[in-house]
């Protein structure tokens, strides 16, 4: 499971158990658990794939270790947000793209892999409406932290949450464009390896699929 991963996950996640076990002795517990939490959510996938036999391509898992590092450890601890201007739409964009891409692919399941007989523009619609849920039920998530903790996960408030959801939507129609793209046999380098790829570690689930 681990042992197929892109060295650039491992980097990660050997530096993340160095910070946890570093901040344990130092006592730091914020630290510690920032980093234990980043960890846990940057190899859960693993897990949760390999219980729903489902193969995810080391690409993927490599992307969402960066972004789960990205938005928890480096935004939080370091206070990239802050620091950063443009590192909150960086997050929200890449997610917001991701969650397009897996939408697309758990609507092509669904036709069995068959681009043919899939329609394009509905099957983009799902990816869309998929990501910009998700991005919905993460500004909820920061509203019930702030509410709940006194966090201050939205920042500027209402303008914070609509800034999101706003870049939520541009890289939802993006990972959605990719996805009919992809269908209409006109897309083009990593999106198109991605897609493929994941297809042909999961034939089970795309019986009809034709390259």
């Amino acid at each position: 499971m681990f042992s197929e991963q892109t060295w650039l996950a491992r980097i990660i996640w050997g530096a993340l158990l160095v910070v946890a076990l570093w901040a344990l002795v130092e006592w730091q517990l914020e630290l510690a658990f920032v980093a234990l939490a980043t960890l846990a959510l940057s190899v859960a996938p693993l897990f949760v794939a390999r219980w729903v036999d489902i193969r995810v391509p080391p690409s993927f898992i490599a992307a969402l270790a960066i972004f789960v590092a990205g938005t928890l450890f480096l935004g939080e601890v370091f206070d990239f947000y802050e620091r950063l201007w443009w590192w909150d739409i960086a997050m929200h964009a890449s997610s917001a793209i991701g969650f397009g891409l897996i939408g697309f692919v758990l609507v092509f399941i669904m036709f069995q892999g068959d681009r043919f007989a899939a329609p394009p523009i509905a099957v983009a619609f799902f990816a869309f409406c998929f990501a910009m849920t998700t991005g919905v039920l993460w500004e909820i998530f920061e509203f019930g932290m702030d509410q709940t903790f006194g966090m201050n996960m939205q920042k500027s408030g209402l303008m914070d949450t609509m800034g999101d959801l706003i870049v939520d939507m541009i890289g939802a129609m993006i990972g959605a464009a990719s996805g009919f793209a992809y269908l209409k046999g006109q897309a083009r380098g990593g999106v198109q390896q991605l897609i493929d790829e994941f297809v042909e570690r999961n034939p089970r689930f795309f019986k009809r699929w034709k390259k």
